[in-house]
């Protein structure tokens, strides 16, 4: 650290961060830019779109229980888990006001909920099973809870990956089939993958507040390195990533029909 850096620190001012936000889909801070960006939309999709490749490896696909199912996701977890995780520690910097995050986080899962409940009461009473599962999930990885011990990248697999295809194959097919399983294999190894990229793009933008050095190449030329350097690979594989799950579930939603 510089003496400017330490003057700064000892004046009582937080040093800057090498990359200014703390995500690469986070618009600027304040109203509805805070909103959007609680979303997390590319990670968001991504996620929705397993749902939706599970529904669609169902034998015969019935497209509202299908839509049932992504608008159940997309409350618990595009509205509520978000909401929950920026209520624990403000990972994204947001200005939203902790009372609207617990509201948006309460509305949006009891919403989930209900329409889990609706589902099991006029298609499949086991289906009322997989409730309080993925209660469980979006309260204990979001929360911390257990000291944590929910939060890891296994978890973050099963829960964001290979629970989002078993809830969209049940819901429209009303049981769990093999082919359910390899599906949800697919999507938790995947969930790791976006784990492994996303973990380091976290620690660079919002844990890391200087970096300094460079790169020296075989041919004894040098490259600066800096922050940019440091998650450009990595922000580029999740867009990729997170645009090629959403065109496979497109593809299996338009070869469906």
């Amino acid at each position: 650290m510089s003496s400017p850096d330490r003057a700064a620190e000892g004046a009582g001012t937080r040093p800057v961060p090498p990359v200014a936000r703390p995500a690469w889909y986070a618009l600027s801070r304040g109203g509805w830019r805070d909103y959007v960006t609680l979303l997390h939309p590319p990670y968001t999709a991504w996620h929705l779109s397993y749902v939706v490749i599970g529904g669609c490896l169902a034998p015969v696909v019935a497209w509202e229980r299908l839509g049932a199912a992504v608008a159940a996701f997309a409350l618990a977890v595009g509205v509520g888990a978000h909401a929950l995780d920026e209520l624990n520690g403000r990972p994204l910097r947001t200005k939203i006001p902790d009372r609207v995050l617990v509201g948006l986080a309460s509305v949006s899962i009891a919403g989930a909920c209900a329409i889990g409940v609706v589902g099991a009461l006029t298609f499949k009473a086991w289906l009322a099973l997989l409730i309080p599962l993925g209660l469980f999930l979006v309260l204990a990885y979001n929360l911390e809870l257990a000291g944590g011990r929910f939060h890891s990248d296994l978890w973050f697999g099963l829960a964001w990956g290979g629970f989002p295809v078993l809830n969209g194959y049940a819901a429209v097919a009303g049981d769990i089939g093999g082919v359910t399983v390899l599906g949800a294999v697919f999507a938790v190894l995947l969930s790791l993958a976006q784990r492994v990229l996303s973990s380091h793009v976290r620690y660079v933008r919002r844990r890391v507040v200087a970096v300094r050095g460079e790169l020296e190449r075989a041919d004894a030329s040098r490259e600066p390195l800096d922050a940019r350097r440091l998650t450009a690979p990595a922000e580029t594989g999740l867009r990729l990533l997170s645009l090629a799950t959403v065109l496979l579930a497109a593809t299996l939603v338009a070869f469906r029909i």
